[in-house]
């Protein structure tokens, strides 16, 4: 991993709302975008952009069922929440 990634890592994690995504996700295990946008209170739309940037650096992965996208935490946010956010 080199510094560029790092800093999109970090620049991704310093927002309250993809760090509530995160958590609940790390807490549901699979959620879809109505879902998460309901927990964290969030449009469907802006909560998309959200997941968007959460897997755009491997924290986040999605699969499609049916009509609907399902989210869920990656191997590498899993570790990181382990590792990271022990107290959570």
């Amino acid at each position: 991993m080199d510094l560029i990634q790092v800093e999109k890592i970090y620049k991704a994690l310093a927002n309250r709302r993809r760090l509530a995504i995160i958590l609940y996700l790390h807490k549901i295990k699979k959620a879809t975008v109505a879902d998460i946008s309901e927990h964290i209170d969030l449009s469907f739309t802006a909560t998309s952009k959200h997941l968007q940037i959460l897997k755009n650096v491997d924290f986040a992965r999605s699969n499609q069922t049916g009509l609907e996208q399902h989210y869920y935490l990656s191997d590498f946010g899993s570790k990181f929440i382990k590792n990271f956010m022990p107290i959570i």
